[in-house]
């Protein structure tokens, strides 16, 4: 058996204390009710950080967990509307939940935070956003979906993985729908604030 010199084996040494640093998977940076949400997303060939996640409470009852990436960290609706780079909301339900009603439910989230004139010019995208929901009939625990905001393309809804149809391209549409959970009126106060990174 070579023997090696003395600095070498201590530079072998450290390098083998080093290498079991690097081999773990990266820990999710949030974990909520059991759903991991990782510390980076990639959107529109951006990579995206996670803003906050949370729960979305119903009475008593967990009903489903929600993470929020962005470019770089926000604080309020104002300054999400501020970026210009790709956003993603992604939401995996607690319980089982009718996909109708919870299209109605997105509605009037949009509906209640912001002004009449502005949520009629919306009304068809609204409408439309609605029956991408009614046509899955439920959603399962376990169970995803995701909008994608992609400057220049649109706010890409996904459901159990797959894309619904063609993006929604206007960018008040998109910020619209983040008022459901970051408005005025929010859907869960708690989910706001954790969505902000409270």
């Amino acid at each position: 058996m070579i023997a090696l010199p003395r600095r070498m084996r201590t530079a072998a040494f450290a390098m083998a204390l080093a290498m079991p640093l690097a081999a773990p998977a990266q820990e999710p940076a949030r974990t909520v009710a059991g759903v991991a949400y990782p510390a980076q997303a990639g959107v529109g060939g951006k990579p995206l950080q996670l803003n906050g996640a949370g729960l979305r409470h119903k009475a008593i009852f967990q009903v489903y967990a929600a993470g929020l990436y962005l470019e770089k960290p926000a604080a309020s609706l104002q300054e999400i509307a501020a970026l210009t780079g790709p956003k993603r909301v992604s939401v995996t339900m607690l319980r089982e939940i009718n996909s109708a009603e919870l299209g109605k439910l997105f509605a009037r989230g949009i509906e209640d935070n912001m002004e009449r004139a502005r949520f009629s010019r919306l009304v068809p995208g609204v409408l439309r956003m609605s029956e991408i929901f009614t046509r899955h009939k439920k959603l399962l625990p376990g169970e995803n979906f995701m909008v994608d905001w992609v400057p220049g393309q649109g706010a890409q809804v996904f459901v159990k993985g797959q894309p619904q149809g063609e993006p929604f391209p206007e960018p008040e549409f998109f910020q619209a729908l983040l008022g459901i959970w970051l408005g005025p009126h929010p859907a869960d106060e708690q989910l706001k604030k954790a969505l902000l990174g409270g």
